[in-house]
């Protein structure tokens, strides 16, 4: 695609985001749904997309291509060129943590969808998605329901820290229920200390970021796109994302690729809806580092210790391939046999929201090089207080969690995190040196 074509893309993006912007999502169950008709279109007669094959009884990432071609075959022409773009270099890093909607990833918004292209998109992450509970698809969805709390506190509060969109997407029916403090993490915010949910760096090449007035919560600004054809032969990758949240698996060859750069936060960490059900999207992701730095000796905690302090994530948008050249912390190596499984529990969150099949491939490997890997961490263990930051960095594995002040919830912290590989961000397609 030559550069003035993806600026038309872009631009068409931008404004179609705004227009039907009054879509909302309601999140209800396990799936997606339509909260009202979208102000887009007006009637106009829309051209048909291009159709492509199905095959309802096709396997793993064969299913996946078939799920994508599906989703396409909902969409009308503008919306499959919005939808499939090139996979270059600058699509696949057009990615972000912040909520600046479609001017800093490509793709489709969720906003704009039917509720028959709804059903098909939730298909196709269910089964590009790990199955496990919590994460996978459902970490997905929570996610994208914690944004919609964040959408109903900005609507009720006239004192955000966060500036907002005045097109913003209305909540969720059913997550409009102010967060509670249930979690020990939640009521721990340091008052001192600033917190702008900005990522360390520079935005992305998909945009400015965000900035005054250009913010935008809730589950209607989720992205889909399509970098490359789906196909089972060729190199393709499914890149989808929005506020705290970016996926990016590339397939090659009908196999996974490389199931990274995955960024996942969430504000608030914990939540109950009004329906009674409690959210921690992140439980799982924390308990397990809590439960390594928890093994750790008063000697081993002073090994893996970091002299730097941390206010994001080192490796958030912007950051490809800056690994830093030397390893810090503690030495696998160095742990108890215990120790190293708990070490191999920590990772696998991250991991598993990628399809089981690619998952277990994955762990297999980060267990063969664990005894190269090291465990590190900034200021405390208890992952409470903004600046506590632990890693996990191996031949292949990176993982950050860090602890942020609360943006909207300004009482509370949030967390950032993100895994990354060392040989398989992006399916290895592109050179960040």
């Amino acid at each position: 695609m030559s550069k003035e074509r993806t600026r038309q893309v872009r631009s068409r993006r931008t404004r179609r985001t705004i227009a039907g912007a009054a879509t909302a999502l309601v999140l209800v169950g396990g799936g997606f749904a339509v909260a009202n008709a979208s102000t887009s279109g007006g009637g106009t007669q829309k051209t048909v997309g291009t159709q492509r094959p199905v095959n309802k009884n096709a396997k793993g990432v064969a299913a996946v291509v078939s799920a994508a071609n599906a989703f396409l075959n909902t969409l009308d022409s503008d919306q499959q060129s919005s939808t499939l773009v090139d996979f270059s270099q600058a699509n696949a890093t057009a990615w972000s943590n912040l909520p600046c909607a479609g001017t800093c990833r490509p793709g489709i918004d969720f906003g704009s969808l039917t509720d028959d292209q709804l059903a098909a998109a939730e298909h196709l992450l269910k089964l590009a998605l790990g199955s496990g509970k919590n994460t996978g698809y459902e970490h997905v969805l929570q996610t994208m329901k914690a944004d919609d709390v964040l959408a109903a506190a900005e609507s009720s509060s006239s004192s955000s820290a966060a500036p907002t969109d005045s097109a913003s997407s209305e909540p969720s029916a059913t997550d409009s229920a102010t967060a509670t403090a249930t979690d020990s993490a939640s009521a721990s915010a340091d008052p001192s200390a600033t917190s702008t949910d900005a990522p360390t760096g520079t935005p992305p090449s998909g945009g400015t970021g965000g900035g005054p007035g250009g913010f935008s919560y809730g589950s209607g600004y989720y992205y889909l796109a399509f970098l490359g054809t789906p196909s089972a032969d060729g190199t393709w990758q499914l890149h989808f994302g929005g506020h705290h949240l970016a996926v990016n698996i590339t397939y090659k060859d009908g196999k996974v690729e490389g199931a990274s750069p995955f960024f996942t936060g969430v504000e608030p960490t914990t939540w109950t809806a009004d329906d009674g059900t409690t959210y921690s999207p992140l439980a799982k992701f924390r308990s397990g580092l809590l439960k390594l730095t928890g093994s750790l000796s008063t000697e081993q905690l002073a090994t893996a210790k970091l002299s730097e302090s941390f206010g994001d994530v080192l490796l958030g948008p912007g950051k490809d391939g800056d690994f830093p050249e030397t390893k810090e912390g503690i030495k696998v190596s160095e742990l108890s046999p215990k120790q190293k499984k708990l070490v191999l529990a920590a990772i696998h969150p991250w991991v598993a929201d990628v399809d089981d099949a690619t998952a277990a491939q994955l762990m297999k490997t980060y267990a063969k090089e664990l005894d190269e890997t090291y465990v590190s961490y900034s200021g405390s263990t208890d992952l409470t207080t903004q600046g506590d930051y632990v890693r996990i960095d191996g031949p292949s594995v990176w993982i950050e969690f860090v602890c942020q002040n609360g943006v909207v919830f300004q009482d509370q912290i949030h967390y950032h995190t993100v895994y990354r590989d060392h040989t398989r961000d992006y399916g290895n397609e592109f050179s960040f040196s």
